[in-house]
C-alpha cells in the first residue's frame, strides 16, 4: 500500500477532493475566420451591384430595354448643366458596361467598383434636392435607389471580392481593406473632378 493519495483525488487541476479548481479562465472561443457562407454572399451582392449597372450601361450605350440611347442621355446631361455631354454620355455608358461586368467577374474590383461609385457620387449630388424615396412626388429623380446602389459598391471596394472571383489569391483580394482605401480616394476624386469641371450652371427648368 501507499500513503499517496488515489488517482481520482489527485487528478490535474483538482482541488483533492475530486472537484475540479476554478482556474479563472473563460472557455477558449472558437476563433473567427473566413467562410463560404462569406464568398457566397459576396458573390450575390457582386452580381445584384454590377448586374444592375452593367443593364443602365446597355440602356446608355444601346437603347435596350427601353434605355435612353446615348444621345437622348447626353441631352439629359445637357439639363443637368453638364459640358461635352455626348462624350461624358459615352464615358458613362461604357463605364457602367464595363465596371459592372468586372464587378461580376471579380476582376480589378476595387477600381471596378471605385468608378461605380463615382457615378453614383455624381447622381447623388444631382437629385440630392428631390428627396430620398422613389415613391415620392420625386418618381425616379429621388436617391434611393442611386444611394443604396453607390453604398453597396463601396461595400464590395471594402470587402473585395470573395474567393468566387477571378481575383481569387491577388493582392487586392489579400488585402482587400489597404486597397479599398486607395480605390476610394481614386473613386471619390474622380467624381468631385467630373461635377465641378466638366458641370457650369443647370438650364432653367432641370429637375
Amino acid at each position: 500500500m501507499t500513503d499517496q493519495p488515489t488517482s481520482i483525488l489527485r487528478g490535474s487541476g483538482s482541488s483533492g477532493f475530486g472537484e475540479p479548481e476554478s482556474s479563472g479562465t473563460r472557455p477558449t472561443l472558437r476563433p473567427l475566420v473566413w467562410n463560404g457562407g462569406t464568398d457566397i454572399g459576396l458573390l450575390i451582392l457582386r452580381f445584384a451591384v454590377g448586374g444592375t449597372f452593367f443593364a443602365h450601361g446597355m440602356q446608355k450605350v444601346f437603347g435596350m430595354w427601353g434605355g435612353p440611347g446615348v444621345a437622348e442621355f447626353a441631352r439629359t446631361l445637357d439639363r443637368y448643366g453638364y459640358q461635352q455631354t455626348t462624350t461624358l454620355s459615352w464615358v458613362t455608358g461604357i463605364t457602367e458596361l464595363v465596371a459592372g461586368a468586372f464587378v461580376v467577374l471579380g476582376v480589378l474590383t476595387p477600381l471596378a467598383a471605385a468608378a461605380l461609385l463615382a457615378i453614383k457620387i455624381n447622381a447623388v449630388l444631382l437629385k440630392v434636392a428631390s428627396g430620398f424615396f422613389i415613391t415620392s412626388v420625386a418618381g425616379a429623380n429621388a436617391v434611393e435607389l442611386d444611394v443604396v446602389l453607390g453604398l453597396a459598391a463601396a461595400a464590395i471596394i471594402f470587402t473585395g471580392p470573395g474567393r468566387i472571383a477571378l481575383d481569387n489569391g491577388r493582392a487586392w483580394h489579400r488585402r482587400p481593406a489597404s486597397w479599398g482605401v486607395l480605390a476610394l480616394v481614386v473613386g471619390v476624386a474622380a467624381a468631385v473632378l467630373v461635377y465641378v469641371m466638366l458641370r457650369s450652371t443647370p438650364v432653367s427648368g432641370t429637375p
